[in-house]
């Protein structure tokens, strides 16, 4: 049976969504990151970069949420669009942009607008940040303007992606953001609707995840500040 190692953040909760969708069962496995549990040499073997999520199918390893995405539904042929060349060439694009650029923008603004220290650099990472995930929320909208999802009609790991962090598009940005960009939180709503979608997110409530922010949650979370003062 396939694990999936995952907690409740954006881009584990995005493979839980396919999972789900899929409707076959899945052994999930936590993995506390505030704890640490990332660190630890069992997992390393699964996913060295030390993220979630991660999925171990039947000794095949797969780590990075959109990879797991790709790898899934290649393999079992389901959500995915028509084969044709110009489908495949969009699917692969979409996913991409939103593996280097949603993800990873959305992940630093949060850090800077919620966690980082206030120091004399932290407004300018800060607004670097938000300003990139902004510009990259307004290229989706525009794509979707007219569109029912990502790629065409058909609805893809693309729109399962993006509804990962774009979910939590206010906690990135603000309430203002959510309500500029209409068409990408039509998306997210529709998504956010599906039974397999409020699954996914209840996932993590079978589990008990440590909720505090603490030194040692700070310390397993944010490595660069551990090291900095060492």
């Amino acid at each position: 049976m396939l694990k999936f190692y995952f907690n409740g953040s954006p881009n584990p909760t995005k493979v839980a969504l396919f999972l789900e969708e899929l409707g076959q069962p899945f052994e999930p496995v936590a993995v506390d990151t505030r704890k640490g549990d990332q660190f630890k040499p069992e997992f390393l073997k699964i996913n060295p970069n030390a993220k979630v999520p991660a999925i171990d199918d039947d000794g095949v390893l797969v780590f990075d949420s959109n990879a797991i995405l790709l790898y899934l539904a290649e393999k079992t042929g389901k959500f995915l669009p028509s084969n044709t060349p110009q489908n495949r060439a969009q699917l692969l694009s979409w996913l991409m942009f939103v593996a280097t650029g949603i993800g990873p923008y959305s992940g630093q603004a949060v850090h800077f607008k919620h966690f980082a220290p206030k120091d004399q650099n932290h407004d300018y990472a800060h607004n670097r940040y938000q300003f990139e995930a902004q510009r990259h929320y307004a290229v989706l909208n525009d794509h979707l303007a007219g569109k029912k999802y990502m790629v065409g009609d058909t609805y893809t790991v693309a729109d399962m992606a993006l509804w990962g962090w774009a979910r939590m598009a206010a906690f990135v940005m603000n309430d203002e953001a959510v309500a500029k960009y209409a068409n990408v939180k039509r998306l997210v709503d529709e998504i956010s609707a599906r039974p397999a979608a409020a699954k996914a997110i209840a996932l993590k409530d079978k589990f008990t995840f440590k909720a505090e922010m603490d030194d040692e949650a700070r310390g397993n979370m944010f490595k660069h500040l551990s090291t900095k003062a060492a």
